[in-house]
């Protein structure tokens, strides 16, 4: 089977959308405009994957721009300092420094690894998501602080920085699993006072997608950057491999998407969101050609694949590319709250996990060009 659509591939897809947004923005206005957060964060990992990709210049000095905007010679960078969101966009500084050797991404690396320390935490040593969100794990924090902390370790050596990732994800695997499904709650109250809060498990009500795939992306991510023979690789890789089989039952028949809650498919109100698809198929994509597992998930990728370009993308008559249906930011709630999001074209969390899932699928031996 082939992963191409009208003799385009999934890398031009994802170059198309790139391009669209940095025509539209310049880096510095990426929104929203001026701030160091995830937000730009995850459209700018994707710029640089594809920069890895295709070698083009273009991206690097993109990614690099929006970084040196906020930046000074210094090393000194304005960041939120009570949420796992600020340190995201952290990982933009790796190949930075990598390419360049520019000590300043070092600093500010520094500067964003001091927030371990500061970050309040459950009874249990949990990272609350943010302040305003006390006593509060959400699946999104691993992706949020994880992949960072296990770059900057490598990085320094601080082998500590390793133990406290894994402790993270094992809190996170603990309180928000449901054993029946085998799919993760969005968020966890330890103090239970939240309105959504189970009163039994401290869980949300619901299966949100996009924080179910922020969750498997990290995990594909993170093994890598483990020592070699450090035993959590294989507690990863069958937690990967679980994840993704679980989710893998929810896939929509017709479309190959997945719906906002993931497995509410039948509700006439609930609605297929491009963003968490694209996670999925991401992690999908990568735990194949790691190897992490077999390649069980190539026919469901394919299907994915070609209904997000079907019923998610459009060519604008300017030439620019979009891609709808990915909701905006959301917080914990029930389901009539992520029902009623604001579905949104271009946004950059969806752009990102666009660009990072056809980067990735681009590279599994089936696809080929027609």
């Amino acid at each position: 089977m082939s992963l191409s659509t009208e003799k385009t591939s999934p890398l031009e897809h994802a170059e198309k959308l790139a391009q669209t947004i940095m025509k539209a923005y310049t880096p510095s206005e990426l929104p929203p405009a001026g701030r160091w957060h995830y937000h730009q964060g995850v459209f700018l990992c994707g710029v640089m994957k594809l920069y890895e990709a295709t070698r083009n210049e273009m991206y690097f000095a993109y990614v690099k721009a929006y970084a040196d905007s906020l930046i000074d010679d210094y090393g000194n960078l304005l960041f939120r300092r009570d949420e796992l969101d600020a340190i995201q966009a952290g990982l933009l500084l790796f190949p930075l420094y990598e390419k360049t050797g520019d000590e300043r991404y070092v600093r500010v690396a520094e500067k964003l690894r001091g927030l371990y320390n500061t970050l309040n935490r459950t009874s249990e040593g949990g990272f609350w998501h943010k302040d305003k969100y006390a006593y509060q794990m959400w699946l999104d924090g691993l992706y949020m602080g994880g992949p960072f902390a296990l770059k900057y370790a490598k990085l320094k050596g601080e082998e500590e920085l390793i133990d406290m990732v894994i402790h993270q994800e094992h809190l996170m695997r603990k309180h928000t699993k449901d054993e029946n499904t085998g799919l993760y709650y969005h968020a966890w109250d330890e103090r239970k006072v939240m309105p959504w809060a189970n009163q039994e498990t401290g869980c949300s009500p619901e299966f949100w997608a996009r924080s179910f795939g922020w969750y498997v992306l990290a995990l594909a991510d993170m093994i890598e950057d483990l020592p070699d023979q450090h035993q959590a690789r294989q507690v990863w890789k069958d937690t990967l491999a679980a994840m993704l089989e679980s989710v893998a039952k929810y896939q929509d028949e017709e479309s190959g998407l997945w719906y906002q809650i993931i497995d509410k498919g039948s509700h006439s109100d609930n609605w297929l969101e491009s963003s968490g698809s694209c996670l999925f198929m991401y992690a999908m994509a990568k735990a194949m050609n790691k190897g992490y597992v077999s390649l069980r998930y190539t026919d469901q990728i394919v299907k994915a694949y070609e209904g997000l370009i079907q019923y998610k993308t459009a060519v604008k008559e300017n030439g620019d590319f979009a891609v709808s249906d990915i909701c905006i930011g959301t917080s914990a709630g029930f389901y009539d709250y992520y029902i009623g999001r604001d579905q949104s074209t271009n946004d950059l969390h969806g752009a990102g996990a666009f660009i990072m899932a056809l980067t990735e699928l681009e590279k599994l031996s089936v696809v080929q060009k027609a």
